[in-house]
């Protein structure tokens, strides 16, 4: 069996939209996903699972209601299920998420930042 590679550079330069995460790869039952995020987000959570937030590029800040996140690059973030957060971005940001396949990216919030499934990348 022939292992493949995924140079998340290229797969980063293949689009250009903001808060719409592209699969890239899959680990079992989990997606690993490639975003480029600028601006605010909306304040959402996962009921059902964790989220993993993991920046290559830019500063991201990660609202909780309880105080607030900076990730820079080579940094990482596990946002447990049910929590509440609201992802900011002052610039572009370009990062990789962790997830469970089938995770809305706006969670149980909805609204209009909502992504459709996008796995053309993987």
């Amino acid at each position: 069996m022939a292992l493949i590679t995924v140079d998340l550079d290229e797969k980063l330069s293949a689009f250009t939209e903001h808060w719409a995460p592209k699969v890239v790869a899959r680990l079992n039952d989990y997606e690993i996903k490639v975003v480029k995020l600028e601006g605010e987000f909306v304040w959402h959570s996962h009921e059902d699972t964790d989220e993993l937030f993991l920046v290559l590029d830019g500063t991201l800040v990660i609202q909780l209601r309880d105080g607030d996140v900076t990730l820079r690059p080579g940094q990482l973030v596990v946002v447990p299920r049910g929590v509440e957060h609201c992802p900011i971005a002052d610039g572009e940001v370009r990062a990789v998420l962790i997830e469970p396949a089938g995770v809305v990216n706006t969670g149980e919030a909805g609204g209009p930042l909502t992504a459709g499934y996008d796995d053309s990348l993987a």
